[in-house]
């Protein structure tokens, strides 16, 4: 008898764990950990909450900005040239945090970290799913994001307790080598440009039926290798041009900026609502409890948006960010902290999968890094004003968190309704 060989697993899903590596260590030393920074920094004589929330402004702008370069060199190099180069900038800016003393010095280094967490984070990481996917896109999206959400469950408790121990000044460097550690070796074995450069199919793509994963490897041998004249990259879908005169393509961006201003917002300023009624170890566990969340409701949700209406899916997320958000600013009972924070945590898992799994859909991959971009760039509008909106309603409330977090609402509230005014997510 022969040897029945066992299927082999298309080499996209390799990129997928990949991403959730590399992004568990990108944004739980940076995106979750911001609530850390901005409490330890506020600390220090020479900052204040209100000063310190505008630095993480500052950053999350900077990364909008720098993302504009950082689509165009994805889209015509090496994606993981974007990403090493981004690690060794986030690398020194996070370990610079040790020697800042004044606010304008901290004002700088947050954009250089900015830049670098652009720079290897979300754009190289959505468009290397994005052109690798067509079948599955959402759940390839739901588990390579999943790292996301891992980074605030693994990366920040760790980082709370050495903040906490060490002090930021540290701290700070052993974060920065860990970003390189956690990124570099991670993104340089196993990213791969495109399906195309290792001579492969897009995963689902209608002149590859027979790609499917479960066919065995003897029977693919010679029909995964592409013909020389069809070796470029997939470009279904539309150009930047034709998405800038789509209804959608305004609604979803000017949407996002509400969305990640409530979102964002809320996630840097957690820390410190936990602090009001909770012991420095109490609060080490409860901002796992967003992070973890995520992680539960991003998969539950990529398994959903491939079963249901992506937009009617959207709109009940966007209800549900809402609704967790006057939760948390209506009272600080540890019940309601806690469901506060799940809530806010599903919300936050499924809204970063939606937005590029929403351009993905509307607009395909053609001009995909671009669009993301400055869909990126609008979002990093409310991105980095979330942090210091926050913090300054924060200060004229006499330190007090409620009536920041109505606030967030009502942005994720106005985010809401300008989605909905988009209109059908396909115009096209």
């Amino acid at each position: 008898m022969s040897e029945v060989k066992s299927p082999e697993i298309y080499y996209g899903w390799k990129i997928v764990a990949a991403i959730l590596v590399l992004l568990t260590f990108t944004s739980g030393l940076s995106f979750y950990n911001q609530a850390v920074y901005l409490n330890a920094l506020a600390t220090n004589p020479a900052f204040t909450v209100q000063s310190a929330s505008l630095a993480v402004s500052i950053f999350f702008f900077s990364g909008g900005i720098a993302g504009l370069w950082v689509a165009k060199w994805v889209q015509d190099f090496d994606p993981r040239l974007s990403i090493i180069i981004g690690a060794v900038i986030s690398c020194a800016a996070l370990s610079s945090l040790a020697l800042v003393e004044e606010v304008w010095q901290l004002y700088i280094l947050y954009a250089i970290f900015g830049v670098g967490f652009s720079a290897s984070s979300l754009i190289p990481a959505t468009t290397l799913v994005t052109r690798w996917f067509q079948k599955n896109r959402a759940i390839a999206l739901s588990i390579a994001s999943t790292g996301l959400s891992l980074g605030g469950v693994i990366i920040t408790p760790i980082s709370v307790v050495m903040v906490e121990s060490q002090g930021l000044s540290r701290a700070a460097p052993i974060l920065g080598i860990l970003y390189l550690i956690g990124v570099i070796p991670v993104a340089w074995i196993w990213l791969r440009p495109s399906p195309e450069s290792m001579g492969l199919r897009v995963h689902g793509s209608d002149t590859a039926a027979h790609h499917d994963t479960d066919l065995p490897k003897q029977s693919k041998t010679s029909s995964a290798v592409l013909p020389a004249s069809s070796k470029t990259l997939h470009t279904d879908g539309i150009s930047f041009q034709e998405a800038c005169r789509n209804r959608f393509f305004w609604g979803v961006s000017t949407a996002y900026i509400f969305l990640m201003m409530a979102q964002v917002g809320g996630i840097a300023h957690q820390y410190g609502l936990a602090r009001e009624i909770l012991t420095e170890a109490q609060t080490a566990a409860a901002v796992a409890i967003l992070p973890v969340a995520s992680i539960i409701g991003r998969l539950i949700g990529g398994w959903l948006v491939e079963q249901i209406s992506i937009r009617f899916f959207s709109i009940v997320t966007m209800s549900i960010q809402v609704i967790s958000l006057g939760l948390l600013a209506g009272g600080f009972s540890i019940a309601s902290l806690g469901i506060g924070l799940a809530l806010f945590g599903v919300t936050v898992g499924n809204l970063l999968m939606l937005q590029p799994l929403l351009i993905a859909e509307a607009f395909g991959v053609k001009d995909y890094a671009r669009i993301f971009s400055i869909c990126n760039l609008m979002s990093s509008w409310g991105t980095a004003s979330g942090p210091a909106l926050l913090g300054f309603f924060y200060t004229v409330s006499q330190s007090q968190y409620s009536m920041p977090y109505i606030v967030a609402a009502l942005a994720g509230l106005a985010g809401l309704l300008l989605f909905i005014g988009g209109g059908a997510v396909k115009q096209r």
